[in-house]
């Protein structure tokens, strides 16, 4: 694909690439650690980064400005797990103070939220996005690699004690490993007020066992669905990742992100920035823009904004998973902030 023309990359108003997408949701790493070692996600013996080469509060704290005040006003904290980085109500806090953001949430595998859950409301998260991908105790061992289910579930609770909304539960779904229990989280859709999201099986996980035959896709998905009961689609939002849907006699929705095999790169209005102070426009980006040296080499805002739309101008129509010359990112998930 051709590069980005800088010529016409506007200078002043909405973040824009050059396909006409506006960039409204930001995704900020908090950190790369995390106390799980999801076999999706990360290897066993993952290596962290030094902490000095995190964004500090401040730095995470200017580059939301800056983007706020080109229209993005959505932002979730994501990591490895971002309550493992100390302070996270208070960088809560300070980004749901920004002028212009809207909304903040977060993607936690749910550990912490038994001590942190008030504290979060608290400062001004809305929503949250727990991650669990089985509901047997056995096989969780197996995917997250740590015996932490009761965890999850203590996390479940008390995210709906703290009055933390939409509460939304990520299920990683791999053929021949959890897509069994497909129906059973649907029958949650059912019964309680979550969201449950299926997530196809990326390539981005730390020991790389991704192949093509280990997605099950949303067409599967949905036959599923169809075995548990009636459903309707929700009024679609065309730039969401996830196709949602609810049950005609349920409480909650479900939905699918087929990144894989209905990917919505046409309608993407995200971008990530790292836990290293890197700007991502993809999760299956093969390069990524440093502010990080930017921030710390006594630049002004307007040279980091500028170099914020140098890159946003610069995003690809889409990922090529499925393509013959697809590349695969050098960074695994817990790397890039998914």
């Amino acid at each position: 694909m051709a590069g980005p023309d800088v010529q016409t990359m506007p200078l002043h108003g909405l973040l824009i690439d050059r396909f006409g997408r506006v960039v409204r949701k930001l995704r900020v790493s908090l950190t790369d650690r995390c106390n799980f070692r999801c076999v999706y996600c990360m290897p066993e013996d993952a290596e962290f980064m030094p902490r000095d080469e995190l964004l500090t509060f401040d730095e995470i704290e200017r580059v939301v400005r800056i983007c706020a005040a080109m229209g993005v006003d959505t932002i979730r904290l994501t990591g490895g797990e971002p309550l493992l980085r100390p302070g996270a109500a208070e960088i809560t806090a300070r980004l749901k103070r920004v002028p212009g953001v809207r909304k903040i949430s977060m993607t936690t595998n749910g550990y912490m939220l038994p001590h942190l859950a008030r504290d979060l409301k608290r400062a001004g998260l809305d929503g949250v996005n727990i991650s669990l991908d089985t509901l047997d105790r056995e096989r969780f061992k197996r995917i997250a690699r740590r015996d932490y289910i009761d965890h999850v579930y203590a996390g479940l609770r008390a995210a709906e004690e703290a009055g933390l909304a939409p509460i939304k539960i990520n299920c990683v779904v791999m053929r021949g490993v959890n897509d069994d229990e497909v129906a059973d989280f649907l029958r949650w859709a059912r019964e309680f007020p979550y969201v449950v999201r299926f997530i196809e099986f990326m390539p981005l996980d730390g020991d790389r066992i991704w192949q093509r035959r280990l997605v099950f896709t949303m067409e599967e998905i949905l036959e599923r669905a169809r075995e548990v009961g009636p459903f309707e689609e929700v009024t679609p939002d065309r730039a969401s990742p996830a196709r949602t849907f609810r049950f005609l006699d349920g409480r909650g929705e479900f939905g699918v992100i087929a990144s894989v095999t209905q990917p919505f790169c046409d309608h993407c209005d995200r971008i990530r920035l790292t836990q290293d102070g890197r700007i991502r426009n993809c999760l299956f980006a093969v390069e990524e823009t440093d502010l990080r040296a930017l921030l710390r080499g006594g630049a002004d805002d307007a040279a980091v904004e500028r170099r914020i739309r140098e890159a946003v101008w610069a995003k690809w129509a889409g990922h090529r998973i499925d393509a013959s010359d697809f590349v695969r990112p050098e960074r695994a998930m817990y790397k890039i902030g998914g």
